[in-house]
C-alpha cells in the first residue's frame, strides 16, 4: 500500500464558530481517553456530539506524536466503504483489503482516530476498530454515535442537551443561552443579551430543550426576526427550523432532519416501537412496551428497547423504588414518533392495547392495593399519572371506549383520594358516567367512586346515592349495598348527624365483612372510629384498634397512617395528649404521599398541643393543616365535626396569644410547603429560608411547589389563578419557571417528577 507524505498534525478542521460550555464533558472525555483506548460519545441527534469530539481531539493533540485524524462517516451509504473512507483520510491508496492495509499502516503509530457519525455503519465500524486496536498499541479511537459500538473495552460518555436557565437567575447566562447569543451575534452583528431580550432567549432555549442544533437553527432566525417573534413561532418546533445553509449537509439542516435520520438508522422493529411508544407521555417500563408496542414475533421488546437506548432515542431512568427500569423520550423525539404512528395508520390498535394495559393495571392496583406493596403501588400510579390521563382522555373521546375509561377511573378511586387528585378523579368519573348510561356493574362501581369523592369535596351527591342504591338492589350485590351505606353514612356524618352516620356505617361494615373486602372493611372502620370519636362513644377506640391490627396483618403501610390517626384521636379524647401526639408523629414520619392524610395528622397534632397549652404551635399547625387541605383537593377539614374541634383550639390559642400573634403565626404556616409542614410537625426545625425562598426539592419556592401540585392535579392556569387568588399572568410565569427548574418540557411531566420525590407527600 503506497503512502503519501505523513501529515503529523493530522486533519482536524479549524473551528469556524466558538465552542460553548461543556466543561464537565470535556474533562470527563479526556479522562476516559487517558485510561481507555476506545471512547464513544453517545446521545440524541443534534445534541452536539461531533463538536464535543472535535474540541476534545484538539485539546489532546499534543499527546499523539502521529497526529489526530478525523474521519467523517455521515455520507458513507455503503458499510463496506468504511475501511476505504478511513484509509483515504490517511492518504492511503486503495488495495483489495483496506482493513488489512490500515492495520499494517497503524501498527507502530501513536495517534488518535476520530470516527464521526458511526451509527448507520456501526457494525462495520465495530469490526474495523476491533481489528485496528488489536494490532496497534499506540492507537486511541474517539467515536461519535447515536448508539454504542459494542466493542470490547469500549467506554461510553452520554452527551446530554445543554443546561437551560432557571427563570429569575441573576447570574451569568447558562450554556444554552450563551450558545444562542453567540450564534445570533454571528448572523446579526450587534446582537447581545440585554434585560429586554434575556427572558425571551431563555424561554427559547427551554422550548428547544437545550438541544444545540435546534438552538443554533433558531438563533439564525434573528437575522430576520426579533427574539420575541422567534419565540412566538416556536409552537411548531419542527416546522420553523428549516434553514438551509449551503455549507451544511442536508441531514443536518434541521432538527427534523436530525431526528428523521435517527429514525432511518433504526431497524424496522425499532422504528415500530419508537412510533408506538410515543403514546406514553410519562414514559414506560418494559412490561408496558411488551404489552402495548407489539414487536414482531422474531423481535423481543427487550432487544428492541435496548437498541433504542443504544441509539439514544430512549433514555433509561430508575423505576419505582428501583424495581423496574423506566424509559423516556425527549418530548421532541416523542412528537416525531407520534407523527409517524399517525401516518402508519396503526394508532387505533396501539391506543386500544394501551387502554387494555391500563385497565388491567388499575384492576391489579385495586386487588393488591391493601397489602405490602401498597406504597409502591401509589408511587407507581403517580409515575404513570401522565399515561393514565392520556388513556382516559383518549377513551372518553370515543363513546365506544367510555366504559373502559369509567372502569379505570373507578378502580383508582382511592388513588385520586390519597394522591391529592380528588377534583381530577371526579372529572373523569363524571365524564364516564355521562357517556355510559347503561345500568351495568361498571356504572355502579363508577357511581360509588364518584359519590365517595363528591362527598369528600362537598359536591352534590344525592342523585348519585339514589341511583347507586337502585343498582345495588337490582344486581343484588352485597358490596354495592355496603358501598351505598358507607357513602350515605359518610355524608350524614359530615353534615353533623353523627348518630345517623354511625348507624349507616355499621351497616356498611357488616356488608363489607360479608363480601370479604379487606380494604373497604378498613376504610369503614376508620370512618366509624371517627364518627364515634365525635359522639364521645368509647366503642370508637375498638374500631380504631381493629383497623390498626388489620394494617399490620396485611402489611399495608399507607393505610397504617390512617389507623394511627384514628387510634391517636381516641387517645386524645381519653386525656392522653402526649401518647396521642407520639402516634401522630409516627404517622407523619412515614412521609406518605397522601396529602389528605397529612392534613388529618397535622390537624390532630394541633388538638394535642392545645391540650398541652402550646398555643403558638397550635396556630402554626392549624395554618399548616389549612395549607395541606388546600393541596389535597378534599374538604373534610371544613365540615362541621372536624371544624368544631379546630375552632375550639383556635379560640383557646387566640385568647392566650391575642389575635395579632395568632393570625401572624397562622398566616405564616399557610405559606408552608408540604416538606415544611412535615418538618415543623416533627419538630425537625424551621424550613430553610433564603431571600424568601424555601429549600424545596428541585429548587422550587413554596409558591412554586404549591402551583406544581395543582398542575399535577390537572388544573388549568385559570383554575389555579382562581384557587390561589392570583392573576393569570402570574400563574403562567410560575408554571414556566417550574418547568425550567425541574428540567421538564410539558405540564404532563410534573406529576411524574413529583411521584419520584423522596420524603414528604409530593
Amino acid at each position: 500500500m503506497a503512502v503519501r507524505s505523513r501529515r503529523s498534525a493530522g486533519n482536524l478542521p479549524a473551528e469556524l464558530t466558538s465552542f460553548v460550555g461543556r466543561r464537565h464533558e470535556l474533562g470527563e472525555a479526556k479522562r476516559l481517553l487517558s485510561a481507555a483506548r476506545l471512547v464513544t460519545l453517545t446521545g440524541a441527534g443534534g445534541v452536539g456530539k461531533t463538536r464535543l469530539a472535535l474540541r476534545v481531539a484538539a485539546d489532546v493533540r499534543r499527546a499523539f506524536p502521529d497526529g489526530v485524524w478525523l474521519v467523517e462517516l455521515a455520507d458513507v451509504g455503503d458499510p463496506h466503504l468504511v475501511p476505504n473512507t478511513v484509509a483515504t483520510a490517511f492518504g492511503l491508496r486503495g488495495t483489495s483489503d483496506q482493513a488489512a492495509g490500515l492495520a499494517e499502516y497503524l501498527e507502530d503509530k501513536q495517534l488518535l482516530l476520530v470516527l464521526d457519525n458511526c451509527e448507520h455503519v456501526a457494525d462495520e465500524c465495530a469490526t474495523l476498530v476491533a481489528k485496528l486496536l488489536a494490532v496497534s498499541g499506540g492507537l486511541r479511537v474517539l467515536a461519535t454515535s447515536r448508539h454504542t459500538l459494542h466493542v470490547e473495552g469500549e467506554h461510553l460518555l452520554h452527551v446530554e442537551p445543554l443546561p437551560v436557565p432557571r427563570a429569575g437567575d441573576t447570574g451569568g447566562p447558562v450554556e444554552a443561552v450563551t450558545l444562542f447569543a453567540d450564534r445570533a451575534a454571528a448572523v446579526s452583528p450587534g446582537f447581545e443579551l440585554i434585560p429586554d431580550n434575556r427572558a425571551a432567549v431563555s424561554r427559547i432555549c427551554r422550548r428547544l430543550e437545550g438541544i444545540p442544533l435546534a438552538i443554533e437553527l433558531a438563533a439564525v432566525r434573528v437575522r430576520v426576526l426579533s427574539v420575541d417573534q422567534v419565540l412566538e413561532r416556536l409552537d411548531d418546533r419542527l416546522g420553523l427550523l428549516t434553514s438551509r445553509p449551503a455549507a451544511v449537509r442536508p441531514r443536518r439542516r434541521t432538527l427534523e432532519a436530525a431526528i428523521d435520520w435517527s429514525f432511518e438508522l433504526c431497524t424496522p422493529a425499532e422504528q415500530r416501537l419508537w412510533a408506538q411508544a410515543s403514546v406514553f407521555p410519562g414514559g414506560f417500563d418494559l412490561d408496558a412496551a411488551e404489552y402495548v408496542c407489539s414487536p414482531a414475533d422474531d423481535d423481543s421488546a427487550l432487544d428492541v428497547v435496548t437498541g433504542l437506548v443504544d441509539k439514544s432515542v430512549l433514555s433509561r431512568q430508575n423505576g419505582t423504588f428501583g424495581r423496574h427500569a423506566w424509559y423516556r423520550m425527549l418530548e421532541t423525539v416523542r412528537e416525531y414518533g407520534g407523527a409517524r404512528l399517525a401516518a402508519d395508520g396503526d394508532e387505533a390498535g396501539v391506543r386500544a392495547r394501551q387502554a387494555g394495559y391500563y385497565a388491567d393495571l388499575a384492576r391489579r392496583y385495586r386487588a393488591e392495593g391493601f397489602g405490602p406493596r401498597q406504597s409502591e403501588w401509589l408511587a407507581r400510579l403517580r409515575r404513570e399519572h401522565a399515561n393514565l390521563r392520556a388513556v382516559l382522555d383518549h377513551c372518553l373521546a370515543d363513546p365506544g371506549r367510555a366504559g373502559q375509561a369509567l372502569d379505570i377511573a373507578a378502580s383508582l378511586w382511592n388513588f385520586w383520594y390519597g394522591g391529592g387528585l380528588v377534583p381530577e378523579g371526579c372529572g373523569y368519573l363524571r365524564r364516564g358516567l355521562e357517556l355510559c348510561g347503561e345500568r351495568t356493574l361498571v356504572r355502579a362501581r363508577g357511581l360509588y367512586a364518584m359519590a365517595f369523592l363528591a362527598i369528600q369535596t362537598g359536591a352534590p351527591h344525592a342523585e348519585l346515592l339514589a341511583e347507586l342504591g337502585e343498582l345495588a338492589a337490582e344486581f343484588d350485590d352485597e358490596r354495592l349495598r355496603a358501598g351505598h351505606a358507607e357513602c350515605a353514612g359518610m355524608a350524614t356524618f359530615f353534615t353533623g348527624d353523627l348518630t345517623g352516620g354511625a348507624d349507616l356505617l355499621e351497616r356498611a361494615l357488616a356488608g363489607y365483612r360479608t363480601a370479604g373486602d379487606a380494604l373497604l372493611v378498613f376504610d369503614t372502620l376508620i370512618l366509624l372510629a371517627a364518627a364515634r370519636f365525635f359522639l364521645g362513644d368509647p366503642r370508637g377506640a375498638a374500631a380504631a384498634e381493629e383497623a390498626l391490627a388489620l394494617t399490620e396483618r396485611h402489611e399495608a403501610r399507607w393505610s397504617r397512617g390512617y389507623a394511627l390517626w384514628a387510634v391517636a384521636i381516641h387517645r386524645w379524647r381519653a386525656d392522653q395528649p402526649r401518647q396521642a401526639a407520639e402516634l401522630l408523629h409516627e404517622a407523619v414520619a412515614l412521609r406518605l404521599p397522601d396529602r389528605t392524610l397529612l392534613a388529618f395528622l397535622v390537624e390532630a397534632l394541633a388538638w394535642c398541643h392545645s391540650a398541652e397549652g402550646e398555643h403558638e404551635r397550635v396556630a402554626r399547625l392549624l395554618g399548616g393543616a389549612a395549607a395541606v387541605w388546600r393541596l389535597s383537593g378534599a374538604r373534610v377539614g371544613e365540615m362541621s365535626p372536624y371544624q368544631g374541634v379546630d375552632e375550639q383550639c383556635a379560640t383557646l390559642a387566640r385568647k392566650a396569644l391575642g389575635d395579632e400573634v395568632f393570625d401572624a403565626a397562622f398566616a405564616e404556616a399557610t405559606g408552608f410547603g408540604l416538606d415544611e409542614v412535615v418538618r415543623y410537625a416533627l419538630r425537625e426545625g424551621p424550613a430553610a429560608h433564603v431571600a424568601g425562598k424555601t429549600a424545596e426539592p428541585g429548587g422550587l419556592t413554596r409558591r412554586q411547589r404549591e402551583i406544581a401540585e395543582l398542575v399535577a392535579r390537572g388544573m388549568s392556569n385559570k383554575e389555579i389563578a382562581a384557587a390561589l387568588v392570583l392573576s393569570g399572568r402570574t400563574v403562567e410565569g410560575h408554571v414556566e419557571n417550574i418547568l425550567v427548574k425541574l428540567g421538564l418540557t410539558s405540564r404532563t411531566q410534573v406529576a411524574s417528577w413529583l411521584a419520584g420525590q423522596p420524603g414528604p407527600p409530593a
